[in-house]
């Protein structure tokens, strides 16, 4: 009976150390930190640093949450085999073995991919770090056209953000946005785009992002982001809220992997709009999106 209990053990933190890694090595795979997972899983931040940890137990459903939220099945989680590995190294194997014609195709192929993001760019970053000012004259510049996303959802909807909002929520902003992401690259191999900040917390709109345009981080400081959207005249963020700064800060800290994601990044603090301008367009030619 006692060793029967200490197999079951050993099997047990088997299972735990499997579970432990595969969750970590997910989550670094999408450059998210434990606080965003913690938010699109709705699982706690205590839970996930136990999990990652190989400690405690956790239930089916939250771990089957945690695999939603890392766009992977709960059965690999689980399995004694590695799938993705095990996949990884067949097709490593096909290629090693195909003729050279063959292996030069695939290459060629694989290497095609960069072509899906035409001569589409799109800026991402926090409201106030110029998306729309400086996409505009950007596009003017070269002679592409310039298409705020909360504009084309707008249309989609028949109806201001505000009240898409309003109406249907956050879910349903956010089918309609990755809907307006869609008719974008149906409609667009040229234009540069500007889209919500909070639109990389979404993998798959994301994703589709990152795929499909050259994607650019217009990256600030707290106190330029703030700074601009009051210069605006948008004294929202601190109107009856004494936090507005901490929880910017907050939103920042907890987007800023994702958004170093993007393909290129772009520093405006303490930059004037015309340096910005010129940093973008330069930043634009050197990288050969347009090329």
């Amino acid at each position: 009976m006692t060793e029967i209990i200490a197999h079951h053990d050993t099997a047990e933190q088997a299972l735990m150390s499997r579970v432990a890694d595969r969750v970590r090595r997910a989550r670094e795979a999408k450059g998210i930190p434990r606080r965003v997972l913690s938010e699109q899983s709705g699982v706690s931040p205590r839970y996930l640093a136990q999990i990652e940890a190989g400690e405690g137990n956790i239930s089916i459903a939250l771990l089957h949450r945690v695999a939603v939220a890392l766009d992977h099945r709960i059965e690999w989680l689980l399995s004694e085999d590695d799938p993705l590995q095990n996949e990884a190294l067949r097709f490593a194997a096909l290629y090693r073995a195909a003729p050279a014609p063959l292996r030069a195709e695939v290459l060629a192929r694989l290497t095609a991919q960069g072509n899906m993001r035409a001569h589409r760019i799109c800026l991402v970053g926090l409201r106030g770090a110029g998306k729309s000012t400086l996409g505009q004259k950007a596009g003017a510049a070269l002679g592409l056209p310039f298409v705020e996303l909360n504009r084309q959802i707008a249309d989609l909807a028949g109806m201001p953000v505000t009240e898409v909002m309003a109406l249907y929520g956050q879910e349903g902003y956010r089918k309609l946005e990755a809907e307006a992401v869609h008719r974008v690259v149906t409609t667009h191999d040229a234009l540069i785009l500007a889209v919500a900040g909070g639109i990389v917390a979404e993998p798959d709109t994301y994703a589709t992002l990152l795929s499909r345009f050259h994607t650019i981080w217009l990256r600030a400081t707290p106190d330029d982001h703030m700074a601009r959207v009051r210069a605006q005249g948008d004294t929202r963020p601190m109107a009856g809220n004494p936090e507005a700064m901490a929880q910017l800060k907050s939103i920042l800290s907890s987007r800023e992997t994702l958004y170093a994601r993007a393909g290129a990044m772009l520093d405006t603090s303490g930059h004037s709009e015309q340096q910005s301008l010129t940093d973008l367009l330069a930043l634009i030619h050197a990288r050969g999106f347009l090329s």
